[in-house]
């Protein structure tokens, strides 16, 4: 059986991804890959309107993913949607707006579906398969949190927190202070144990049963760490998907990143400037769970979602 080109443009909280690929089974080799950065969940939290501004933008974003993808010949254009759209009042008014301008309908995908897609997605990496797993996906409006063993999925549970939900929860300065940096990182401790913990406890005592638990990260934020570790201009998915970066390495960054303005941040090597803001909220969302649930170190995968939306 011949493989199937297909692409998926995934409508985000911070930012629009699109991926073309050649599909056979579970098989997914990447034709062409872009991201672009609309902010939609901009302003969003205090009234869970999305702005019509950031809805323009967003389809503007997808007419010329998919402009992209049918250059690239795929054979079938998916339009899904995450967090920002899931919580919208408004959400029918960034569907009609993305069919009229991409004449392409749109998904709306629960937390559940978002959780199940990037497990499968990462899993895909047999390396990643081989003993049990905790995935996170620090998306802008959520996390995932996904527990399982080879393609067995054993906990997925979709938290409200994100790096533009917790950007606009918590304000800082340029550069943050002292006293911004402890109001944030207590939240988030406080919001980890009350939360998340209670839930994820249980099954992570079980999962360790099977053998020493690995943690990974997919999505955005963790594919940044790398970069910023390996001071990656261009994109590699070899070299990002190759580092087990420490516990000790997170927090060096963290230090570095909460102590500079928003014009430093944008000079560092590997961090793209339009994720300068964003990158403070991500990076401590990770060191936090890692000190909170005893990881000393954190996987990257490159694939998830999208990949799991490509083989569904």
């Amino acid at each position: 059986m011949n493989s199937i080109r297909r692409a998926v443009i995934d409508v985000g909280t911070n930012s629009i991804k699109l991926l073309v690929a050649d599909v056979h089974g579970r098989d997914v080799a990447p034709i062409h890959e872009e991201s672009k950065q609309t902010r939609l969940g901009k302003n969003f939290y205090d009234t869970h309107h999305l702005q019509p501004e950031a809805v323009a933008k967003t389809a503007e974003a997808v007419w010329e993913f998919a402009e992209i993808a049918r250059e690239r010949e795929a054979e079938s254009i998916r339009v899904i949607a995450t967090s920002a759209a899931r919580d919208a009042v408004n959400k029918d008014d960034l569907i009609s707006t993305i069919e009229r301008a991409a004449n392409l309908k749109v998904e709306i995908i629960s937390g559940e579906q978002e959780a199940e897609w990037a497990f499968q997605g990462v899993t895909v990496n047999s390396d990643l398969g081989k003993s049990p797993l905790l995935l996170l996906d620090v998306g802008g409006g959520s996390t995932e949190f996904i527990l399982g063993l080879g393609n067995e999925k054993h906990f997925a549970e979709s938290f409200q927190i994100g790096t533009v939900r917790l950007m606009e929860k918590i304000p800082h300065s340029d550069p943050p202070t002292a006293e911004e940096f402890s109001k944030c990182r207590d939240w988030l401790k406080n919001f980890l144990q009350t939360e998340v913990r209670p839930k994820l406890q249980p099954a992570l005592e079980r999962e360790k049963k099977s053998g020493v638990v690995q943690l990974a990260g997919t999505g955005g934020t963790a594919t940044l760490l790398a970069k910023m570790e390996l001071k990656l201009e261009r994109y590699d998915r070899g070299k990002i998907e190759a580092i087990h970066l420490q516990l000790k390495q997170i927090q060096s960054h963290r230090k570095k990143l909460w102590k500079l303005p928003l014009t430093q941040r944008k000079e560092i090597p590997g961090l793209p400037k339009s994720r300068a803001d964003v990158i403070l909220t991500g990076i401590l969302i990770y060191e936090s769970i890692m000190e909170e649930f005893g990881f000393n170190e954190l996987r990257v995968s490159t694939r998830g979602l999208r990949f799991a939306a490509l083989m569904d």
